[in-house]
C-alpha cells in the first residue's frame, strides 16, 4: 500500500515538525543549562563546565544506544508508532526536568531524554520511505534546514525565558512537544509500506549489530568513520558553546539565546537556498569537503580572536558547515535497501550519538581547564582547537576516499 500525495504531504509536515520540534527542545534549554548546573550544584563556571559535558554524555549515551533500536523497531512496526512514543515521551520528560531539585535529577532527565530522542532515525527513514533516491539529498536537506529553523527558535526562546528563571525554558519544551504528539496523533499516515517491513531482530538492533550489517553495504563503513569525525568536530556547538561564550565573551543567557539563533538562521539559509544547487553542480561528496574546510577554518578563528563581533561574524561565515550531514546522510542512504532504512538511519544516529559522546569528554575538560585556577594559560579557545583537528582529519579522509558510484537502491534485505 502506497501512501497518498496528501499522506505524504502531511508525512513530509510532520517529519520535519518532529526534528524541528526536536532542535527546539535541543536548543532551548542551551543558553540556561551552565547557570542552571552551577545553580542546582553549586559549582563554579569551571567545574559547571566539566559537569555540563558529563550530562551531555548521559543524553548521547542512550541515543547511541537507542538509536539502531529505534530503527529497527521502525522497520518492523512502521515510522508512525515509534515517532508517536518517543514525542509522548520527551514531553513527560521535559517537565520532569525542570522540576530537577539536584544535579541527579538533570542527569536521570538527559538520560530519558536520550531514549526518547533516538527519534531522528525512524524520522529521517520516514522520509526516505516516501522519497525517491535521487532526491534524497534534497529532502535530508529539509531535515537540516528544520534542525537549523529549530535552532533559531529554540535557543532564542530560551534565551528570552531565562531571564525569568532557569527551569521555564523546560516546560516550553515540554508544550512543543505534546503539541507535536497531537498533530502527529491525527494527520501523520504509516509510510512503510507493509512489503517492505521485516521481521524485528535483536542481533541487529543495537550499535555492534547495527555496524555489523552496514559493512556488507558498499562504501558505507569509509563513510561512517568521515561522518564520527565529522560529528565529534561540529559537537563543539552544542557541548561547549554556552560556556565558551561566558569564559570568552562574558555573555548572558539572552546574548547566548541570540548567537545560536544566528547560527539557526544561518543554516537555514545555507540548506535552504545553497544545499541543492551546489549538491547538484558538485555532488554529495565534494559538497560535504566545502563545509569541512569551512567549518575548521572557523573553529581556529574562534580560538584565536577573542572578540565578540568577530565570534558573531564567524556564526555566519562557518554555516557552510550545513552543507555536510545531509550530503553523507544522503551518501550512506543511498547504499541501503528499501526495508532496511530504518536501520541505517539508526545506525547514522547511532554513529551522531558516539561524536557526542566523544566531543564533551575531549572538549568540556580541555575548555575546563584552560579556564580553571590551575591553567598554564588563560585559553578558552582550546576546544575549537581540537574540533578543527578533528574537522581537517574528516576534511583529508573525504579527499583520500576513492570515489564510490552512486549505486540505485539496493533490493530487500531479506534476500
Amino acid at each position: 500500500m502506497s501512501v497518498s500525495q496528501r499522506g505524504r504531504s502531511n508525512a513530509t509536515v510532520f517529519i520535519v515538525a518532529t526534528i524541528l520540534i526536536d532542535a527546539i527542545g535541543f536548543g532551548i534549554i542551551i543558553p540556561v543549562l551552565p547557570r542552571l548546573v552551577m545553580e542546582v550544584g553549586g559549582l563554579d563556571l569551571a567545574e559547571a563546565t566539566r559537569m555540563g559535558g558529563w550530562i551531555a554524555v548521559a543524553y548521547a549515551l542512550m541515543q547511541f544506544l537507542c538509536g539502531p533500536l529505534a530503527g529497527n523497531l521502525g522497520d518492523r512496526f512502521g515510522r508512525r508508532p515509534v515517532l508517536l512514543l518517543a514525542l509522548a515521551g520527551l514531553a513527560v520528560d521535559y517537565v520532569v526536568m525542570g522540576f530537577a531539585p539536584t544535579l541527579a535529577w538533570l542527569f536521570v532527565g538527559r538520560l530519558i531524554a536520550g531514549v526518547f530522542g533516538a527519534s531522528f532515525g525512524p524520522a529521517t527513514a520516514a522520509l526516505a520511505d516516501i522519497t525517491p533516491p535521487e532526491e534524497r539529498a534534497k529532502r535530508f536537506g529539509l531535515v537540516g534546514a528544520a534542525f537549523g529553523l529549530g535552532f533559531i527558535i529554540g535557543p532564542a526562546i530560551g534565551g528570552l525565558l531565562g531571564e525569568f528563571g532557569h527551569r521555564m525554558p523546560f516546560y516550553a519544551a515540554a508544550a512543543f512537544s505534546a503539541a507535536n504528539f497531537l498533530f502527529g496523533l491525527f494527520f501523520f499516515p504509516e509510510t512503510l509500506a507493509r512489503e517492505n517491513r521485516r521481521p524485528f531482530s535483536l542481533a541487529r538492533a543495537n550499535p555492534v549489530g547495527a555496524l555489523l550489517a552496514a559493512r556488507k553495504l558498499r562504501g558505507v563503513l569509509g563513510l561512517a568513520g568521515i561522518l564520527l569525525l565529522w560529528n565529534v568536530a561540529s559537537m563543539v556547538y552544542p557541548a561547549t558553546w554556552a560556556y565558551f561564550a561566558i569564559a570568552q565573551y562574558g555573555w548572558s543567557n539572552r546574548m547566548i539565546g541570540i548567537s545560536l539563533a544566528l547560527a539557526g538562521i544561518s543554516m537555514l539559509v545555507v540548506q535552504g537556498a545553497l544545499l541543492g544547487p551546489v549538491i547538484r553542480r558538485l555532488r554529495e561528496r565534494r559538497t560535504a569537503m566545502i563545509g569541512v574546510a569551512v567549518a575548521a577554518v572557523g573553529y581556529l578563528g574562534y580560538a584565536v580572536v577573542p572578540y565578540a563581533w568577530f565570534g558573531l561574524t564567524m556564526i555566519v561565515m562557518t554555516a557552510l558547515q550545513a552543507l555536510v550531514q545531509p550530503s553523507i546522510t544522503a551518501l550512506m542512504s543511498k547504499r541501503a535497501p528499501a526495508d532496511a532504512q530504518g536501520e541505517m538511519q539508526g545506525f547514522i544516529g547511532s554513529l551522531n550519538a558516539i561524536g557526542a559522546i566523544a566531543a564533551p569528554l575531549l572538549l568540556n575538560p580541555a575548555l575546563a581547564w584552560f579556564t580553571g585556577p590551575d591553567a598554564p594559560v588563560y585559553f578558552p579557545g582550546a576546544a575549537f582547537v581540537i574540533a578543527a583537528a578533528f574537522a581537517l582529519a574528516a576534511f583529508l579522509c573525504l579527499a583520500l576516499t576513492r570515489r564510490v558510484r552512486d549505486e540505485v537502491q539496493m533490493p530487500s534485505s531479506k534476500a
